[in-house]
């Protein structure tokens, strides 16, 4: 938890402030006792109206304090625990950033999500709670005891009676409710996970008509977290009416032996009185554990997986610069690969086996090969998403690793397998490529891009909302959205991640017309042979390794495996 409430150092003022005010509302509870028992030993008892309208007025003042210093600790405390968590909140969402694909795929979505949700939560009200109320509980039950045993030792030392057990109880408690509710966190990633999926694969879900299975299938994780909710909460359950049997106890015990002592004199009514009022109060506090407990418990375990992202090391990518580039050359290849394996962590088969080509500047590569084949992959050890397990890659001569991230990323147009658009207008989709990017700009991107008439025809243009993940476009105008944001960096690589596949042939052959001006460096990963026949070279994969490498022509000459796809894709394709 150290880690996790080291963000909590930036608001300690206003912190320590809560705990001052908090102090003062339990001080004022726990002078309230004594005063009452001067009332009744000085006032009531005697008869002495002056006596209890004095201390009366101190009483109603310090209740008005108490009260004032509540509503201001509120404030503070308030103040502090928000604070607290939009850091937290912030420095979990960069730390993630800064994550190396392979460390990103280390934990899925839906836990990353709890944890900078639900996981912040908790740990967020814990803190609220411990500088406005939770601490109070403990510190209310200590100081009523001290104070009992300022008024009338004999009779507080009744209220000791089980204390040892009690702390071995809590802590027992305590350790069982980490775990547990440890446990109810991760159910619920698993609960995210699943509402996840089935909201990305609705239409596919109704499609398939598969709406009970995936019911039945919520229903499962779901009914695994209330079980393990009800499991941890039930522990804590036990602990109230232990602390209250053991406290009740000792109440009656101090009661018991505290009214004798009042019959025979060696105590007066108003000891009695307070030492009983303090004894209630302590129960009230114990009656809190059970709740404080139950909150800490969640914390702690919120805390530990929140850490377990803060704490991470390894795994995270360098934008600083740790060598120097060497002098700019005017290099022949812009992209060489030098006997390249790649294997994912924690799998035992490489996806790319030695693979060596040489893509010289300007040129246009298409990559194609069977699914599996290596060919995204190959794609995302440009940009550095992965680091090859051996061999090496030259960018302009310079190896990859010696380029700065951020400079050698600020080089890359990249356009995945998958559209991805996020929730705001098309302008700001196209724009998101290029920070401070003019609309015309954006025109001249969505242009080449083909979508521009597309785009004119929407009732609002540009500032046509796009869904969440363009859930309102289809696949091809996700697709050239896409594009068009790569586009618009003017990238001197741009890699093209099977991203016209849901083009038809009239609007693709426009598409690659409009980029012949573009002078970047590509990489086409695709499955047509039509649009491999218009790229400079060829580079056909096979499990991993490069089988064949040149034009199309050369390429039906000499490799039987790409004569063999463009038979099967069209007869007249086989013609050079």
């Amino acid at each position: 938890m150290k880690t996790v409430f080291s963000y909590v150092k930036p608001y300690k003022w206003p912190a320590i402030i809560a705990l001052c005010l908090m102090l003062v509302e339990l001080s004022v509870e726990l002078i309230q006792p004594l005063i009452i028992a001067r009332i009744i030993d000085h006032g009531i008892i005697v008869k002495d109206l002056g006596t209890i309208g004095y201390w009366g007025f101190i009483l109603i003042m310090l209740a008005i304090s108490a009260f004032l210093s509540g509503i201001i600790n509120s404030y503070f405390a308030s103040h502090t625990a928000q604070s607290f968590g939009f850091d937290l909140r912030n420095a979990l969402f960069s730390k993630i950033q800064s994550f190396t694909m392979a460390t990103y795929l280390r934990f899925p979505t839906s836990g990353l999500i709890t944890r900078l949700t639900s996981d912040v939560q908790q740990v967020q009200s814990v803190l609220f709670m411990s500088l406005r109320i939770m601490l109070r509980a403990p510190l209310a039950a200590v100081g009523s005891l001290m104070m009992a045993f300022f008024v009338n030792p004999k009779m507080a030392l009744f209220l000791l009676i089980g204390t040892p057990l009690l702390m071995i109880f809590l802590y027992i408690i305590v350790k069982k409710g980490v775990h547990l509710f440890g446990e109810v966190q991760r159910r619920l990633d698993r609960v995210n996970r699943v509402l996840q999926e089935n909201l990305q694969g609705i239409r596919l879900v109704k499609a398939y008509m598969r709406g009970n299975y995936e019911s039945s299938r919520f229903q499962e994780v779901s009914n695994h977290l209330k079980v393990d909710t009800m499991k941890a909460l039930r522990m804590m359950e036990l602990i109230q009416p232990v602390l209250l049997f053991v406290m009740n106890v000792s109440l009656l015990a101090a009661l018991w032996f505290g009214s004798i002592d009042v019959s025979n004199g060696s105590a007066q009514v108003g000891e009695l009185v307070a030492v009983v009022n303090y004894a209630l109060r302590m129960t009230g506090s114990f009656s809190m554990f059970a709740f404080i407990i139950n909150a800490l418990s969640r914390a702690k375990a919120s805390s530990e997986r929140m850490e377990e992202i803060l704490l991470i090391e390894s795994g995270i990518e360098e934008h600083t610069q740790s060598e120097k580039l060497s002098p700019t050359i005017q290099h022949s290849e812009s992209i060489r690969f030098e006997h390249v394996t790649f294997q994912y962590p924690n799998t035992k088969k490489p996806i790319l086996k030695d693979v060596s080509f040489t893509v010289a500047t300007g040129e246009t590569i298409a990559i194609m090969g069977a699914t599996g084949a290596g060919k995204s992959t190959l794609l995302n050890l440009i940009p550095r998403f992965y680091v090859p397990t051996s061999g090496a890659i030259y960018i302009n001569g310079q190896h990859i690793t010696k380029w700065p991230l951020e400079k050698l990323r600020s080089m890359i147009g990249y356009v995945p397998q998958q559209s991805m658009l996020f929730t705001g207008s098309i302008y700001d989709n196209v724009s998101w490529g290029k920070q401070g990017a003019e609309m015309e700009e954006v025109r001249i991107a969505t242009t080449q891009a083909q979508i521009h008439q597309t785009v004119e025809n929407f009732p609002n243009q540009y500032e046509t909302r796009v869904g969440q993940k363009g859930v309102n476009l289809s696949g091809g105008q996700k697709q050239r959205l896409s594009i068009a944001r790569a586009l618009i960096r003017k990238s001197k690589i741009l890699l093209l991640d099977d991203s016209t596949s849901a083009l038809d042939v009239k609007t693709e052959a426009a598409f690659w017309d409009a980029i012949k001006g573009e002078r970047a460096t590509m990489l086409v990963v695709t499955q047509k042979i039509r649009t491999a026949k218009g790229a400079d070279k060829i580079l056909l994969l096979d499990e991993g390794q490069v089988i064949a490498y040149g034009t199309h022509k050369q390429l039906l000459e000499t490799s039987e495996v790409y004569k063999q796809i463009a038979l099967s894709q069209h007869e007249r394709e086989v013609d050079a």
